[in-house]
């Protein structure tokens, strides 16, 4: 199956995503994604329908979808209007003199003729017709109303009540000319307020998308082998090209250093601003800055292919997907509008039943009713808060790849880590050794053998005693779980391997590599692993915040016990298999949801089968795959960032959510009794989008570690 990813416009609300959702999981395409925020949708094509065809039925429906296969397909229509704000401006011009009479002590005679008002409403109602009573009829006959068919159905109350009043000649009783006018305008001003409210809400994610697009310098030879660099867009870049990348220049795609050395700053990867050092086949990210220095690189990946487009699609997949708190809001608000519906019609016959408001103040009631509801607050809850929490993680080098990490982050009580490459860095140092022979030859003896060898002790034994006298062998091979063995060219036979290579001749088995000579021992060496110098201040931060840390490792209990009691870790259980870390994450399940932080294949398993499961960008792709959080700064130092905004975004969808009911439960009765007008309805409707848009942005100021 082949994986569609559009971008829609005119998605406003929830519903709309809703609408598009329905119709396209009605032709059948399965794993169907819509995120009305950043106009994306995603689907897999199914072979039974043409992508013109899909597109078609989503402008149908009153969208446009964005995408360059589809440019000779589905041209855009053409609107009057760009943007709500123009529609508002233009309202405006012919609604403010409706509204002069508000003015305590202004009176002017002219504008109170009905025909007068008739003429300066007619433009504002045929401009809100044109969007909202468009919008409204193409959602009602898709079977999922919108909010637009409760502004349709007042405006055209309005309209048609002070319209009958004026041509019977009974105006004066019959005047709603400038409810009509208000609330057409004033609803343009508030969905305007919200669009650029929302629109904060992915700054993050668009400082990601520009980072890319600059002006890099290609390297191309001429036939003398004549060096040329020239000038081009970064966009016509393909994979093999070599750039010339100079101080202070951006990075402008995935690219390997072929020469030259520099300071890189990845800040935009991973938050932290530190220059990192570039060498000769380092990796360089897209987007990133060199700060000092000048590197040759041939390009490794371009578009789609690039690390920040990888993590800008994760992000956009994850922001489609519905944690279980927003698909309760969904479902409120799909009924939302027919109930509200239902309210205002209740409050049009019960005020003037039961009351003495009479048939005007009882229409006016029941039109307020109906432009305070707001099922877009309830929609925007939780769309607006994980837009902002999955943008500020991905500024900050945590990339969460389902919204449903974010919210389940809330009840994590224990985290697991693995030692080796997740608390430690992976790279090896001598701590002791000890001989019989003398401590030059020896240390010549075991770089000689061990530089023969790929693993991570035998390359830092390598590394740290290199020498330029090395021995040379008559032969030498690498036999797995032992070591290395050799033989010179006189017939002496020499190992330098673990305990299982001395096991018949030493009892002590705590040191790392024993070297043998003729079935001598003559020496041990012991390694230690580096811990990550952010280690300590990550396990004292979780454990601030009663959070339990445990050490799950494959290592030696003593190596185990060394770096646990260094850090302050909660519990260590060493000596473990996978498939034993795998029954040991399925326990702490069982306790308390735990989250585990690993990055080697070994890890794969406990990290999928974890509540939560985090990674590292230098992981394997096995551990990448398996966990639903990377962490890109190459270590931990954003893991309590990546906990904190969890709870903090949950926290947020709570605020927003109680604030949409709330809102709602608060001023429909109060519109319904005639306490509030439906001018101020429609500026109040707009008011409380904005408000949920701007606590969603707190997100991206607040402290959550």
């Amino acid at each position: 199956m082949e994986k569609v990813n559009w971008k829609v416009e005119g998605m406003s609300c929830t519903n709309c995503a809703l609408t598009i959702q329905k119709h396209l999981e009605q032709k059948g395409l399965a794993n169907v994604k819509v995120n009305f925020i950043g106009g994306d949708i995603s689907f897999d094509l199914n072979g039974n329908d043409t992508k013109p065809a899909i597109a078609k039925g989503i402008e149908g429906l009153g969208y446009h979808v964005v995408s360059d296969e589809l440019a000779g397909a589905a041209k855009p229509p053409k609107k009057l209007f760009k943007n709500h704000l123009q529609r508002f401006l233009l309202c405006a011009v012919f609604t403010l003199p409706l509204m002069l009479h508000m003015i305590p002590g202004v009176h002017i005679h002219v504008l109170m003729n009905p025909y007068v008002q008739l003429a300066l409403t007619i433009p504002v109602f045929f401009v809100g017709m044109d969007f909202f009573g468009r919008s409204a009829w193409k959602s009602v006959t898709k079977g999922i109303p919108n909010m637009n068919v409760l502004i349709a159905i007042g405006a055209i109350a309005s309209f048609g009540y002070s319209l009958y009043g004026t041509i019977t000649g009974n105006a004066g009783d019959y005047m709603f000319y400038e409810t009509c006018a208000a609330i057409i305008t004033l609803v343009f001003f508030g969905n305007w307020m919200e669009d650029k409210s929302v629109e904060t809400t992915q700054s993050a994610l668009r400082k990601l998308a520009k980072s890319t697009r600059v002006t890099a310098n290609m390297i191309a030879y001429d036939d003398q082998h004549n060096e040329h660099v020239f000038p081009v867009d970064s966009a016509n870049l393909k994979v093999g090209d070599i750039l010339l990348i100079r101080n202070g220049e951006h990075v402008p795609m995935d690219c390997k250093v072929l020469w030259g050395e520099a300071s890189v700053n990845e800040s935009i990867l991973t938050g932290e601003s530190v220059p990192v050092e570039k060498k000769m086949n380092d990796k360089l990210i897209g987007g990133s800055i060199v700060e000092s220095g000048t590197v040759k690189a041939y390009v490794t990946a371009v578009g789609e292919n690039t690390v920040i487009s990888n993590i800008l699609m994760l992000v956009k997949e994850a922001q489609a997907e519905k944690p279980p708190i927003q698909q309760l809001a969904d479902k409120i608000s799909a009924v939302f509008v027919p109930v509200v519906l239902g309210i205002a019609l209740v409050t049009l016959i019960g005020n003037y039943v039961f009351t003495d408001a009479g048939l005007s103040q009882s229409l006016l009631r029941s039109i307020a009713v109906l432009v305070i509801a707001c099922p877009c607050a309830m929609g925007l809850a939780t769309p607006a808060a994980i837009a902002v929490g999955l943008g500020r993680a991905a500024r900050n080098g945590v990339l969460f790849k389902n919204a449903r990490s974010l919210e389940i982050f809330k009840d994590i009580k224990q985290v697991v880590f693995d030692k080796t490459g997740t608390l430690t860095t992976g790279r090896f140092t001598i701590a002791a050794f000890d001989t019989s022979i003398d401590e030059t030859l020896f240390k010549r003896l075991a770089a000689s053998l061990e530089k023969y060898s790929n693993h991570p002790i035998a390359r830092a034994i390598a590394k740290e005693w290199k020498s330029k006298t090395d021995l040379r062998w008559k032969k030498i091979e690498e036999i797995k779980g032992v070591g290395m063995k050799a033989e010179d060219k006189d017939g002496n036979k020499y190992v330098a391997g673990s305990f299982k290579a001395v096991n018949h001749m030493a009892t002590d088995h705590t040191h790392a590599v024993y070297v043998t000579k003729n079935d001598t021992l003559i020496g041990w060496i012991d390694v230690e692993d580096e811990v990550r110098p952010e280690a300590k201040q990550v396990v004292d931060m979780l454990k601030a915040q009663h959070i339990k840390t445990i050490l799950l490792s494959g290592d030696r209990k003593e190596k185990c016990e060394h770096v646990a009691r260094l850090l302050g870790i909660d519990e260590f259980v060493a000596e473990q298999t996978p498939e034993q870390k795998l029954e040991k994450i399925g326990w702490y399940n069982s306790v308390a949801p735990t989250a585990m932080v690993g990055d080697g294949i070994n890890d794969a398993p406990a990290l999928a089968k974890a509540t939560v499961g985090i990674s590292l960008s230098d992981a394997t792709q096995v551990a990448m795959q398996s966990a639903q959080v990377v962490l890109m700064d190459h270590g931990i130092r954003n893991l309590p960032l990546s906990l904190g905004l969890g709870k903090h975004t949950y926290l947020t969808i709570k605020q927003n959510l109680f604030w949409a009911f709330f809102y709602n439960i608060i001023a429909i009765p109060v519109a319904a009794f005639g306490f509030l007008s439906p001018t101020f309805g429609a500026l109040a409707m707009g008011f409380s989008d904005v408000v949920l848009a701007v606590n969603s942005v707190r997100l991206n100021y607040k402290k959550v570690n």
